[in-house]
């Protein structure tokens, strides 16, 4: 299937009016709604001219093979060249069909990461904390912000439930498919016998909703204010900073008490609820777009196990695309995720283009 070249000269053809209009003088709202977009075409642009580039070197070899009384070895050249030309021109033309890919409107915010405790007891607390650890590295190692929402530790380290914000242009495109059950194969450092012990955790990953995302009406919404549980003493005792907001159209119900303003809390409450809420839109209309596929890359399913990490291997393996990596200790530290995420976001695009080319 050949390359539109309606669109792509329609591409080129706006990079061109906007660049264009950039150099005249206008309003800065103008201005900055021109160079977003210019932005955003930019790579489209790039990779456009660059397989336009290879296909005229196709073209010219081919000229030059097909010219009468070429001398021998550099016809032979030619043919070797022109191999080498065909396969570039096909890897630029795929470039440009993942550009042209329809875009998750969300790839470019900030998330919400909820980490729970699954099955495993104190060992899984202690996972759950060792997989926030790893994507906290992951966010520093990428100059993102985190700010820790809500935190409930395990009775000996770790977490039965924490749940942060990272802020960060681009962090739900590189993070939102870790969304499920990750489990663990370890020996406890309890563990007299070295027998291997296998524990889980589940994580959520939810795009930063903002308030033009999601209408909620005032009268859907369940307001509770009570004591702070855990440690903070006088405070904890003598103060009802604690909020809790259900919102009954869907039932989703949220608790914050990490501040001592109740104010504040009803205000971290709102953003949690407000991205649960449009990420539960988000994936209704996921589901209805993705029925008939049958790929679990980007489903979001919490329930479903997507990756095995067995320390005694240093490997990991991630289930849905059938990839293992003898490199746990780099991607525990947060270092190596990027391969792990390469390898997803690759195979979520094949099968957008299976799914654009009618296969």
């Amino acid at each position: 299937m050949s390359l539109p070249s309606n669109k792509l000269e329609a591409i080129l053809s706006r990079y061109e009016t906007i660049v264009e209009r950039l150099s005249a003088e206008m309003e800065s709202d103008t201005i900055i709604a021109l160079s977003r977009e210019r932005a955003e075409l930019e790579p489209l642009v790039v990779a456009i001219h660059a397989w336009q580039a290879a296909m005229r070197e196709v073209t010219d070899l081919t000229a030059l093979i097909n010219e009468t009384g070429t001398d021998p070895e550099l016809h032979q050249m030619a043919e070797d060249e022109i191999a080498a030309a065909r396969l570039d021109c096909e890897a630029r033309e795929h470039a440009i069909r993942v550009l042209l890919l329809p875009k998750d409107a969300a790839d470019e915010r900030g998330v919400v990461l909820e980490v729970r405790a699954g099955t495993g007891g104190d060992e899984a607390a202690l996972f759950a904390g060792a997989l926030f650890r790893m994507y906290q590295r992951y966010a520093d190692l990428h100059r993102w912000k985190v700010e820790i929402l809500s935190e409930s530790e395990g009775t000996v380290g770790g977490y039965k439930e924490i749940i942060a914000e990272i802020h960060g242009k681009g962090a739900f495109a590189r993070l939102k498919f870790e969304s499920g059950v990750h489990r663990v194969q370890r020996v406890p450092d309890t563990e007299t016998s070295g027998r291997i012990h296998t524990s889980a955790a589940t994580v959520a990953v939810l795009p930063l909703a903002e308030a033009v995302d999601v209408t909620i009406d005032d009268k859907d919404l369940v307001i509770e204010t009570m004591r702070a549980g855990g440690a903070g003493g006088q405070h904890v005792n003598k103060t009802e900073s604690a909020i809790r907001i259900t919102h009954t159209p869907t039932g989703l119900a949220v608790m914050m008490q990490e501040e001592r303003s109740q104010h504040r809390n009803k205000a971290k409450a709102m953003d949690l609820l407000r991205s649960r809420i449009f990420d539960l839109e988000r994936q209704k209309l996921d589901q209805a777009r993705s029925e008939h596929r049958k790929s679990q890359v980007g489903s979001g399913d919490r329930s479903e196990r997507i990756r095995t990490y067995n320390f005694p291997q240093g490997r990991i393996t991630d289930h849905r695309i059938n990839l293992t990596l003898y490199k746990l200790p780099q991607i525990i530290a947060g270092e190596g995720l990027d391969e792990v995420f390469d390898a997803l976001i690759t195979e979520y695009q094949a099968g957008l283009l299976a799914e654009e080319s009618g296969q």
